[in-house]
């Protein structure tokens, strides 16, 4: 009944002064920590006052009074009573993917996009855990259908776990059904990714230190690190020399990685819609620079005892090459032809030959692995062919370089095109 208290009280004081953007006072605030988050609840009490939350957010129909209420339960204070507020927060968002509440979604995609990351991933954890560790595959359809009932929900959620899951160590690693939920989401509804760019007004700007507009970086680092980071620990629980995790994450990371490709081939009709085109990178040259060092430091702990090592290295080359290619062509990744090529680029090219010149234990290559397997299309880096730079003329066609240079790309745009090939035998690149 406090909760519905104060629910009213914020309603009646939008009504009285006609407020359509409404900020939180002092008093409202003090109101919310009195009465919901500084008192002791058993469990019953707990599941009584979520359902109270999920049924006063259903019934507001203003977005404005929802937005207000939410700010006031869950902006962060700075006080003891912030633990409170994200344990509530993580219960409620919870329940509200469970029960699809999405005005509650919705409110909680407008927290993560103000929110700082730090936050963001602690309940990103908590939504983890919930429905990945406790419950894994319990609720797939409902999961499912989130993409299409709360879109920027799920593009701030994309964003948040793919700042909490960095590959750094096996414990920050994707769990496979988080994995494959993401891809779902992406391959049903590939503009979500965007969603929170689209909603975003051209004269705006993101809080300081606030999670990326779109989670684009995020996501190439998962496909560029993976097969690295698979690799890491040298676990060898199959016949074949791979781990179960593996088997499963690896065609999930290639059909990833071929669905972020053709999102950043959407970039530049929606960039240009919004009059942004060459003025907004959403890949940033200090991120591929933090790749780089990441891949190296893989590269260092890799097991060289692996008969393919060197097939997992040309495959996060490949990855490596054509988010590059992708990126700079539709205009995500903004690099002059002067100090910022010398210092993001080139110095990129420097890190690939050591990559490439990792020296593999085994004399005897054994077969061509089918894990990790790479898209229809393959970059072949060569020190003769450069990555492309980006041109002021942005309708010229994207060609990615292959075996033939002169050869356009000509990405598959259903699943059943996507048939895994293995990986050619890798060129010799010369810094």
């Amino acid at each position: 009944m406090c909760f519905r208290c104060c629910t009213i009280w914020i309603s009646t004081c939008l009504a009285r002064f006609r407020i359509t953007l409404p900020s939180v006072d002092t008093p409202t605030l003090e109101l919310v920590e009195e009465f919901i988050l500084h008192r002791r609840m058993s469990a019953l009490q707990e599941l009584q006052l979520l359902e109270i939350m999920c049924s006063c957010f259903q019934e507001q129909s203003r977005d404005a009074v929802r937005q207000l209420i939410f700010s006031a339960l869950f902006t962060l204070q700075g006080n003891q009573a912030d633990e409170s507020r994200m344990a509530l927060l993580g219960k409620l968002v919870s329940m509200a993917i469970a029960v699809s509440r999405v005005p509650i979604l919705e409110c909680a995609a407008t927290w993560l996009q103000r929110s700082h990351p730090v936050y963001c991933r602690r309940l990103a954890r908590v939504l983890v855990d919930d429905y990945c560790s406790l419950l894994p595959g319990s609720m797939v359809p409902t999961l499912n259908n989130l993409s299409c009932s709360c879109p920027p929900f799920c593009c701030q959620f994309i964003t948040a776990v793919t700042t909490l899951y960095d590959l750094s160590t096996e414990e920050l690693t994707p769990p496979v059904q988080l994995l494959q939920m993401v891809v779902s989401w992406i391959q049903d509804q590939p503009r979500l990714v965007l969603i929170t760019l689209l909603n975003t007004p051209p004269s705006s700007s993101q809080p300081i230190g606030s999670l990326d507009l779109t989670p684009l970086a995020g996501l190439v680092r998962w496909c560029v690190k993976a097969p690295l980071a698979y690799r890491r620990d040298g676990k060898q629980d199959l016949a074949n020399g791979m781990t179960e995790t593996e088997l499963e994450a690896g065609p999930l990371f290639s059909e990833l990685h071929l669905s972020v490709l053709q999102v950043l081939l959407l970039l530049p009709g929606v960039l240009r819609e919004k009059g942004l085109l060459g003025r907004l990178a959403l890949l940033q040259p200090d991120q591929l620079t933090s790749l780089i060092s990441d891949l190296s430091g893989l590269l260092e702990e890799l097991n060289p005892l692996h008969s393919d090592t060197q097939t997992h290295i040309q495959l996060t080359l490949d990855r490596l090459a054509q988010a590059l290619q992708v990126s700079m062509a539709a205009g995500a990744l903004l690099c002059s032809r002067g100090r910022d090529v010398i210092s993001c680029v080139f110095y990129s090219c420097d890190v690939l030959c050591l990559l490439q010149s990792y020296p593999v234990c085994s004399l005897h290559r054994g077969p061509e692995s089918s894990l990790f397997p790479p898209p229809t299309q393959q970059v072949r880096t060569s020190h003769s062919v450069p990555l492309a730079l980006p041109t002021t003329n942005h309708n010229v066609p994207l060609a990615l370089p292959t075996t033939n240079h002169n050869a356009p790309l000509n990405l598959p745009h259903n699943q059943s095109q996507c048939t895994p090939k293995p990986s050619p035998q890798p060129v010799t690149m010369h810094p």
